[in-house]
């Protein structure tokens, strides 16, 4: 067998399907475009689900791609076992409604065995199949030529994830040899297909030829699709550990040169000890994963993808103390990635200074964060040596989610301090939370029914709403009704329509489509009420029928002009937005969506904190400067490559063929374009932003208007401002200000008097407060409800007792604003404050939290605070 670096493994995989006729499609981004099913892109088909649903036909039904993926569901056996990873490549190959099991099978067979390419011993590869699918048994027997022993039939051998493709998969194997067999010969999982280290599985194919209905519950019930598709699947971490004969899949090119890098920051050596080889292998996976995740744009928070960026981070810290690495290193570790994998992603070398800076700003919020942790961690240890020295599975729970502790360090905390933890108690805790991240997604399928009657439509239709926005001889060349198609439709039916040409635009790229009416003569017989694309290109009217509509009727196609040129302008104002944010921000911002209506348009974009009022100004400035130009919107259709010479701008989420438009806005702004605009920037008249917000991790949201919308906003400010005036009694707008900083300055001041007076009172009542003080058991207790108008009051009380106080813990509770408030300090070290804040704070109908020293705690029932000093009391007795 061959000696190959993962570089070759994957280009001859290339290679070879691109030999075959297939497309090779560059690896997509790892954050889902347009598919809200998905946090993100954890397969090599989930870039492609469109095709294989039927809501896109492809240029060519035949595609292979090496496709990034993440998936976290099982990240606790990252580095515990040989090969799971959070990232991966997929290397697949794909037919859309093309070539079927007999060049799948065969092509996997020649690829793998061929001289001129893998050049493996068939004598080690083995294959499984589904017990009913005759079909694959026969071309791997007769066709390969596999013997008997070589070809095993599984049960599970049954691709299905619900609704949707659906059919037999095969999977083939390499047998590692005795080197690697962990169990005894006759152990039931010793087998190709089994649980076992020998016999490694390198490839899944995929029979798609079934459709998994609604209400099916039995694959034999299941109808033939009429497109049949192949999708398969293999690793290429896998395929590397076969050819470079790693024991497991880290011990390849791909995380080697990793591992050594942190062996050059730590003291421990990989290969030395099991448990820090875990540690090796977890910061070998996460920052790659890291670092192709962030170069695609996810940033850390506490939701979403953020929220996985955070946690691989903080596991990776973690694991980097086990390995006595001192300070910040994974932005060491990011360059390693890059040169790895340079020759198949040399954009992560371009974006290694961003994606270093955010991971160090991580690593140095983590570690006050994992000090924070570990005072909590000190606090649920003293609560559980009062309770039967176990650790509760929500206190695990929030140490591993608020924290990043996971459960084994937790584990390993608590067996030095004498204490166990309720593992199943923290499994329930994990498990919720997967429901919960489940249910917050959209419930969308993953992927569509498949629906031939759209998919086999192949006739020609023009768009030509470019410079045409009424056609006068247009031809009704499809109806279609409830999935079927019709020769008529009648009068308040609802149907889809396509023309042979039309001047409607289709929703894309943000832009919502064109309304308007079909006539005949001067009589309107439908209501063009959406436009969409469908599979083959086409543009599909959504109709309300006024008149019969009969197949080859000719009629007048007309767009609602008034309405096509306000989304007409709101598109070009996304433009010179998207340019604006560059000039202003960086070069760093990108589009990470947009919508365009008639009324407004919204723009999101990569950036990390609000955009400063200042900059959203200079945004306005140069946007007007620009549209009192009058600067010229031009158009051409050209090749991509010349496209990209003339400076054109991609824009997120789109894919563009061989033929590209180009848009250009003076010398202002180039993009790829498919949308309408404007024929000057005058037309706009005024640009206003409305609004600027976060929308996500590292993902703001500008909404704007143009024109007469941009001018009501002026007026409505205008008229506001005026009566502003009216009511400080100034005599002229400008002298609006003076008078107003005149007002906020003299409630200043009654605010210093006010808080110089509570200050007295509350110094007046301090003493009976702090001498009334309770014995309870081994400790002292003042408790109080106080007439305080803030925190800041009990807070200031809690200072005073602190030097003058004669007990060891404080409790005060007061009502503020119709709100219960409550305030913990302890001088005791056995009694943390917020232990006890957390166990009082219930029964004020809130919570809260805060240091072993003091605590504190707001909640929505003021009758409860007499019980919750109660309940401290109690729970100070108890524990004490």
């Amino acid at each position: 067998m061959k000696e190959l670096s993962s570089v070759q493994i994957r280009q001859m995989w290339l290679d070879f399907f691109a030999s075959k006729g297939h497309e090779v499609v560059p690896s997509q981004s790892l954050i889902p475009v347009n598919d809200p099913t998905l946090l993100w892109i954890n397969s090599g088909v989930a870039t492609l689900k469109k095709y294989f649903d039927g809501t896109l036909v492809p240029n060519n039904p035949r595609i292979t791609n090496s496709q990034k993926a993440i998936r976290t569901n099982d990240i606790e056996n990252v580095g515990h076992t040989p090969r799971h990873h959070t990232l991966f490549e997929m290397l697949g190959n794909f037919s859309i409604g093309d070539y079927f099991k007999k060049e799948a099978i065969t092509w996997a067979w020649e690829l793998l065995t061929s001289p001129e390419w893998y050049d493996i011993d068939p004598a080690l590869l083995y294959v499984t199949v589904y017990p009913n699918d005759t079909e694959a048994y026969d071309i791997w027997r007769n066709e390969v030529g596999l013997p008997e022993d070589h070809i095993v039939k599984v049960e599970d051998n049954f691709w299905d994830i619900g609704e949707g493709p659906s059919g037999p998969d095969s999977e083939i194997f390499f047998d590692r040899g005795v080197d690697f067999q962990d169990l005894p010969d006759d152990d039931p999982e010793m087998y190709p297909g089994g649980e076992n280290e020998r016999y490694l599985e390198i490839w899944n194919l995929v029979f798609s030829q079934y459709n998994h209905l609604p209400g099916l519950t039995d694959n034999s019930q299941y109808p033939e699709l009429p497109h049949k598709n192949i999708d398969t699947g293999a690793g290429l971490e896998r395929f590397v550990s076969v050819f470079q004969h790693g024991r497991t899949n880290f011990d390849t090119d791909l995380f080697l040169p990793i591992i050594h890098a942190t062996e050059n920051l730590s003291d421990v050596n990989y290969g030395d000890n099991p448990q820090t080889d875990v540690s090796f292998k977890v910061i070998a996976d996460h920052i790659s994963a890291l670092t192709f995740a962030i170069g695609d744009g996810a940033l850390p928070s506490n939701e979403g993808r953020g929220y996985i960026i955070r946690r691989l981070i903080r596991r990776s810290v973690l694991h980097g103390r086990k390995l006595n690495i001192a300070g910040s290193f994974l932005g060491d570790l990011v360059p390693v990635v890059g040169q790895i994998m340079k020759d198949f992603y040399p954009e992560l070398l371009d974006q290694q200074e961003k994606t270093v800076k955010i991971v160090l700003a991580e690593e140095k919020r983590f570690s006050e964060t994992l000090n924070e942790g570990l005072q909590l961690f000190e606090e649920v240890a003293q609560i559980a040596k009062s309770q039967g020295n176990q650790i509760s599975g929500s206190d695990a729970f929030k140490l591993y989610d608020t924290y990043g502790f996971p459960l084994e360090i937790t584990i390993e905390q608590a067996q030095d301090a004498g204490l166990t933890v309720d593992t199943q108690g923290f499994e329930i805790e994990m498990e919720a939370q997967r429901t919960r991240a489940r249910e917050s997604r959209s419930s969308e399928k993953s992927m569509k029914t498949q629906s031939a009657i759209l998919t086999d439509i192949k006739d020609e239709s023009e768009y030509v709403g470019w410079s045409e926005l009424n056609v006068d001889d247009a031809h009704i060349i499809r109806i279609i009704k409830d999935d079927a198609v019709v020769e008529s439709a009648k009068p308040g039916e609802i149907v889809q329509v396509i023309l042979d040409v039309t001047p409607f635009y289709a929703e894309m790229g943000g832009q919502i489509a064109d309304t308007g009416f079909l006539l005949v003569g001067d009589k309107k017989v439908a209501k063009v009420i959406d436009v969409q694309n469908a599979p083959n290109g086409q543009h599909l009217h959504t109709v309300e029928v006024l008149e019969e509509l009969v197949l080859t009727q000719a009629v007048k196609a007309a767009v609602d002009l008034e309405r096509h040129i306000e989304i007409s302008k709101n598109h070009t104002a996304t433009h010179m937005l998207d340019q604006a944010l560059r000039m202003v921000l960086g070069d760093d911002v990108h589009q990470a969506g947009s919508l365009v209506t008639d009324e407004l348009l919204r723009f999101d974009f990569t950036y990390q904190g609000p955009v400063a009022s200042e900059d959203l100004k200079k945004l306005e400035k140069i946007i007007n400067d620009e549209i009192a130009k009058n600067s010229q919107i031009s158009w051409v259709e050209t090749d991509i490559e010349s496209a990209k010479k003339l400076g054109a701008i991609a824009v997120f989420g789109e894919k563009y063929g061989e033929i590209v438009r180009v848009v250009s806005i003076g010398d202002f702004n180039v993009e790829f374009d498919g949308g309408t605009h404007a024929q000057s920037t005058s037309e706009l008249q005024l640009f206003k932003i409305v609004s600027e917000s976060g929308i996500g991790a590292g993902v703001r949201r500008i909404e704007a208007v143009v024109g007469q919308n941009a001018l009501d906003i002026y007026s409505h400010q205008e008229e506001i401002l005026s009566q502003l005036s009216e009511l400080l009694k100034a005599q002229t707008v400008d002298q609006t200000t003076d008078k107003l900083e005149k007002l906020l300055a003299e409630n200043k001041e009654l605010q210093k008097e006010n808080e110089s007076l509570n200050a007295q009172l509350i110094n007046s009542k301090l003493g009976d407060v702090l001498n009334d003080v309770q014995e309870l058991g081994t400790t002292t207790l003042t408790s109080a409800i106080v007439n305080v108008n803030s925190m800041d009051g009990l807070r200031q009380i809690a200072d005073d007792w602190k030097t003058k106080g004669n007990s060891q813990i404080l409790v005060l509770g007061a009502a503020i604003d119709g709100k219960a408030n409550l305030l913990v300090a302890s001088k005791d070290k056995t009694f943390a404050a917020g232990s006890i804040i957390k166990e009082i704070a219930p029964v004020i109908g809130g919570g809260g939290g805060g240091r072993p020293d003091m605590a504190q705690a707001g909640g929505k029932n003021p009758e409860g605070l007499s019980e919750a000093l109660q309940k401290a009391a109690e729970y100070i007795t108890k524990i004490g």
